[in-house]
């Protein structure tokens, strides 16, 4: 495989690097992801996240591993494997049917890599359009809300809803980003807090709960996030606490944007009822954890639900921001 670096992942000498995206902002620690077990733990813990950046590792993992000489069946069990590891994000699932494909194929192992390679630098392309096309709804002045990290730490190029974010500041359209925090991995306040800072974007980290506060202030103009799965209907899922953010921006008249590649769209998946949502660890909830260490505040036996993800209905969506443009309804989005 050929040279090749993201933000978050880099291919030297065909062999796969991962950025520690639990360690940041403190540490920049990369990992080696030498086989299907390391890729699918770095996921299940988070060290590599963002629904477009989890497909881009698994594809070029696998077509590492075809350069490496594994035999076909063991790859297509890698395949499967890999598939099973994130089950909420639908870009997994895309980008893995295009695997096997190239994986079928009689030249396969020339065939993964050259797909592998061609995914990552379509990803970067997506988020470039998304950026332009969402750069358009951002008025002059804007102060904007987001949720989670959905910039180049989740892709292979400037991010999605933060790509947007960017562009729009760039044209000198943003005056200030509102950050939640992000319960319960703090996604906001450890990654999307140090991209803006990179970026040198004006922002202010809030905890989730102070949303509402700020909307009856008037100091949010418009909300934008990004999504794991688009449903046929225009339901998105999205990580946990951006549907509470959608009511709210409802109830106060904010725009509501969901910045996504098409790679997002799942048209098998009907509506938000049928996407499966991941649940998580109840030490996730109980204490925190980071690269200072754990720390635990709730009692040993609490009880816990903790799902990753929750499911905002179309009807609360101002648009969805694709990399073919901008849509008001989600048949515009899926192009019937």
């Amino acid at each position: 495989m050929q040279t090749l670096t993201t933000t978050s992942l880099r291919i030297r000498k065909s062999q796969l690097w991962i950025l520690d995206q639990q360690a940041l902002p403190q540490r920049t620690d990369w990992h080696l992801c030498r086989s299907v077990e390391d890729l699918v733990g770095h996921i299940h813990a988070l060290r590599v996240r963002g629904a477009p950046l989890i497909g881009l590792s698994a594809s070029l993992l696998l077509a590492q591993l075809a350069e490496a000489g594994m035999p076909v069946p063991e790859l297509h069990q890698a395949l499967d494997t890999l598939r099973e590891s994130r089950p909420t994000a639908v870009n997994l699932m895309n980008n893995l049917d295009r695997m096997k494909i190239a994986l079928e194929e009689r030249f396969h192992i020339p065939a993964m890599v050259q797909e592998a390679e061609r995914l990552v630098g379509e990803d970067r392309e997506l988020c470039d359009r998304i950026a332009r096309h969402g750069a358009e709804l951002v008025t002059p002045g804007s102060r904007l809300l987001t949720h989670c990290n959905t910039g180049g730490l989740a892709t292979a190029g400037v991010g999605t809803a933060l790509g947007v974010i960017h562009h729009a500041h760039q044209q000198g359209n943003v005056s200030q980003v509102w950050v939640d925090e992000t319960r319960p991995l703090l996604q906001g306040g450890r990654l999307t807090a140090w991209e803006l800072g990179q970026m040198n974007i004006p922002y202010r980290l809030i905890a989730d709960s102070m949303a509402a506060s700020l909307m009856a202030k008037k100091q949010i103009d418009a909300v934008w996030v990004g999504a794991d799965r688009i449903a046929a209907n225009g339901d998105v899922a999205n990580k946990i606490g951006t549907y509470s953010l959608a009511v709210l921006a409802k109830y106060h008249g904010i725009p509501f944007y969901v910045a996504a590649p098409h790679t997002t769209l799942d048209p098998h998946c009907p509506n938000g009822d049928a996407i499966p949502i991941e649940q998580r660890a109840a030490k996730e909830i109980t204490g925190v954890s980071g690269s200072f260490g754990e720390v635990q505040w709730a009692p040993q036996d609490a009880q816990v639900y903790n799902p990753a993800f929750d499911v905002t209905p179309a009807a609360l969506i101002t648009a969805w921001v694709l990399d073919s443009g901008s849509f008001t309804t989600p048949a515009g989005a899926f192009g019937l």
